[in-house]
């Protein structure tokens, strides 16, 4: 598609919607399912996590709410589908990524091959590809720094599990790494010493969040051991990490709910380089949205803000707009003074 070049000018042509989202401890014994069935007649659905944000903000209000007997667990929106495990990075902020690379995979010949089934993290090896490997093995890891723009890539030498290591990236930089493109491979390849592996960002899980997002975010507080423990509790005892229970059992649970807060209406100037180029095409019309949104969430605004295409009186939402020409002045006749 030919390259845009956008200026926001004055009100009136995008709608632009953003919310809140409200965490809420409901102080009651449910298991999963009837903690699910209350959050979404009551609010919106059991919570989903999506960053450490997140966890502090929630770690900030269980410290002045009461829990359930004692108990520092609650159950949260994440459970084990079985059925659709896929690889993810735990570095789950999209603005990190350009199109299609989160999708960037470099695994040897062979690989992931699961060999035991347990083998649901991965490591990068000195001759520069991937294995999949056991998580609970303790080797050396590389975690990355993020920037704005820049990142940096960071060994650690001291050995830990995948969870122990995601966990230290988290605390003392952003994240285990995310290897986005050949350039991010050979910048921690360099960092490697010869015949090691280390720890990077990619792991594989069937966990999903009940309102359906996408969110990759995860804070275990140890790796989730499966079999019949499917669902998902914090535990505000351990900073609010998360352990995988059986979900029969009753816990108090969080839910949340997403309150509108403002919607703008945004004229838009748009200049392209390509004089043939539609702008009221639907598929060019959705593709500048989903710029817009990455510019925004670029500038600061959270994941829920919703943009729309505004229509004039004649059905189209772009105009072209009439060159001004500017009137020559003169000066004026002696017949006129």
């Amino acid at each position: 598609m030919d390259k845009l070049l956008l200026s926001i000018v004055v009100v009136s042509g995008l709608c632009a919607v953003s919310s809140e989202r409200r965490f809420h401890l409901v102080p009651e014994l449910k298991t999963m399912t009837e903690a699910q069935r209350h959050c979404r007649e009551t609010y919106s659905d059991l919570a989903t996590i999506r960053d450490m944000e997140d966890v502090d903000t929630l770690n900030t209000m269980l410290q002045s709410s009461p829990m359930v007997d004692g108990s520092s667990r609650a159950w949260i929106g994440l459970y084990d589908d079985v059925d659709s495990w896929r690889w993810r990075w735990s570095l789950s902020n999209t603005s990190f990524y350009k199109p299609g690379e989160t999708e960037f995979r470099r695994w040897e010949s062979g690989q992931p091959d699961n060999a035991g089934g347990e083998q649901h993290c991965t490591v990068l090896y000195t001759d520069g590809y991937w294995y999949d490997y056991t998580c609970v093995q303790q080797i050396q890891s590389v975690c990355v720094d993020v920037r704005g723009l820049s990142e940096t890539f960071v060994l650690i030498t001291n050995r830990m599990t995948w969870t122990e290591a995601q966990s230290y990236c988290r605390e003392h930089h952003t994240d285990l790494a995310s290897v986005r493109n050949m350039v991010d491979n050979q910048k921690i390849l360099n960092l490697v010493p010869s015949s090691y592996y280390v720890w990077i960002g990619l792991f594989r899980d069937g966990w999903k969040w009940s309102d359906g997002s996408d969110s990759s975010f995860r804070n275990w507080k140890t790796a989730p051991q499966g079999l019949s423990n499917t669902c998902a509790a914090a535990d505000f005892s351990a900073n609010g990490r998360w352990e995988d229970l059986n979900c029969d059992v009753t816990r108090a649970f969080i839910c949340y709910s997403v309150a509108p807060v403002s919607m703008q209406v945004i004229k838009l100037r748009v200049r392209k380089s390509n004089s043939s180029l539609d702008l009221n095409d639907a598929v060019v019309m959705e593709d500048l949205l989903k710029k817009l949104k990455q510019r925004l969430k670029d500038q600061g605004l959270n994941d829920d803000i919703k943009l729309s295409w505004k229509k004039q009186s004649d059905g189209k939402v772009f105009h072209k707009e009439e060159k001004k020409t500017k009137k020559k002045e003169t000066c004026p006749t002696k017949d006129e003074l």
